[in-house]
């Protein structure tokens, strides 16, 4: 009977899907019958994008929207028990994202231009990402955190998260202030002083008035690993600093994490829900059935998945009121119902796109250029290693979601935006317009 439920339960999965690609499916054929093709011609522009475009990084976006959007459908399952509008609602939502995302990818591949990067509205964009994070204080605070602002749509519950975009528009600010700097200033300052008071901004607001340690994390890491890109002598200084200020960081985290810095965790300036994710990557059995159990549950489905799992939407923790399973936790369910083999197909494309992006940065020497390809390369390693060490105890929980695969309308965009603006940069390498 067990088997028979879970069967239902995946076979719902795919008729929503179905339903919400057959709606979607007919609205773009009333707009094809309107416009005499040319949503074909759209179509064919976004799955193929900008000529000069590499295609590993492409079809492994491509396979990671696919595969993400099937395990948000599994996870979700277990939300879903008591209310039977979740499921097609999460699935609708999240291919709404997707949409835009892809939308905004290939867009941003065909128009972007380093150009903008010296332009005078590009301070203006910064300042609006800004003011984006300060609006967030006006709404309710969700898991601790007043990250989130909410749409005023009828009957849904449509939010988004300012923090995502501002990783992308951190990178963009580095590139912008301290790439390809050819003059000698009296001080050094000029050089990182306003990329410094933007992204600090950004990181001021985040953690001390939004309450969002984990973003803010992301972005100091993403920012360290832009500013160590540029070559010019005067920043060597600055460079120098961050790098000992971030080894200061990790060294601080890991004795914390220790018995002997255990007891600092206490008079830590945190709020209590953040001390507890730190007491609970100790030792997250201490409280298991408390502070700890959301690890413990992602535990025991690490454990249970082996090497191919316990097949698609068999997941048991799901239904066990585990928090999170569809966004921060979903590497869980995706270990627990596919295995180690699971994991591997949300890697590997990873690995590829982040390869792909270091691999034409070191062939170039425009460091407005480089800049980018690292920091979006950075971007998915950054996350890729808070959500898993978050999941599987290694580092303290961070709440940073699994890109393109946990459930999310702003990081999936954010991303694929990301994504998009570092294709554009390829494409003009790849056809010899960036040396």
């Amino acid at each position: 009977m067990r088997n028979h439920s879970k069967s239902k339960d995946a076979l719902r999965i795919f008729s929503c899907l179905y339903a919400t690609i057959k709606t979607m499916t007919s609205l773009r054929n009333k707009t094809a019958e309107k416009t005499a093709g040319g949503t074909s011609s759209h179509l064919r522009r976004i799955l193929f994008m900008v000529y000069g475009a590499d295609p590993w990084i492409h079809y492994s976006m491509i396979w990671l929207a696919v595969y993400g959007l099937l395990m948000i459908g599994s996870a979700s399952m277990g939300l879903a028990v008591n209310n039977q509008s979740y499921l097609p609602f999460t699935i609708a939502k999240q291919v709404i994202f997707l949409s835009a995302g892809f939308y905004a990818m290939s867009f941003l591949s065909r128009h972007f231009d380093i150009s903008f990067l010296r332009s005078s509205s590009f301070a203006s964009w910064a300042l609006g990402i800004g003011l984006l994070l300060v609006m967030c204080l006006f709404f309710p605070a969700v898991g601790g955190a007043r990250a989130w602002i909410r749409l005023p749509v009828p009957g849904v519950d449509v939010s988004i998260q300012p923090s995502e975009f501002a990783k992308v528009m951190t990178i963009l600010i580095v590139a912008a202030y301290c790439g390809d700097v050819k003059r000698v200033f009296k001080s050094s300052s000029e050089i990182w002083k306003r990329p410094l008071i933007f992204v600090g901004a950004y990181m001021f607001i985040i953690l001390v008035l939004q309450g969002d340690l984990g973003s803010m994390a992301v972005i100091m890491m993403i920012a360290f690993i832009c500013v160590q890109v540029p070559s010019h002598p005067q920043l060597k200084k600055f460079q120098d600093y961050t790098a000992l200020l971030f080894l200061a960081g990790v060294i601080g985290v890991i004795f914390i994490l220790s018995p002997l810095g255990e007891n600092l965790i206490n008079h830590l300036p945190l709020q209590d829900y953040q001390i507890n994710r730190f007491l609970s990557s100790i030792n997250p059995f201490v409280d298991q059935f408390n502070t700890g159990y959301q690890l413990v549950n992602g535990l025991i489905s690490f454990a249970s998945g082996g090497w191919f799992g316990l097949g698609y939407g068999n997941s048991v923790r799901k239904y066990t009121r585990f928090p999170a399973a569809n966004t921060d936790f979903i590497l869980s369910i995706v270990v627990e119902e596919l295995g180690f083999f699971g994991f591997l197909l949300l890697f590997i494309p990873y690995c590829i796109i982040i390869f792909r992006l270091i691999r034409y940065a070191r062939r170039i020497t425009n460091e407005k250029a480089k800049i980018i390809l690292i920091g979006v390369a950075s971007y998915f390693v950054v996350h890729i290693f808070f959500n898993i060490g978050g999941v599987t105890a290694m580092i303290p929980l961070t709440g940073v979601p699994l890109l393109m695969i946990s459930a999310g309308g702003s990081s999936t965009f954010a991303v694929m935006a990301a994504v998009g603006i570092a294709q554009a940069v390829v494409a003009r390498i790849r056809t010899g317009e960036i040396q």
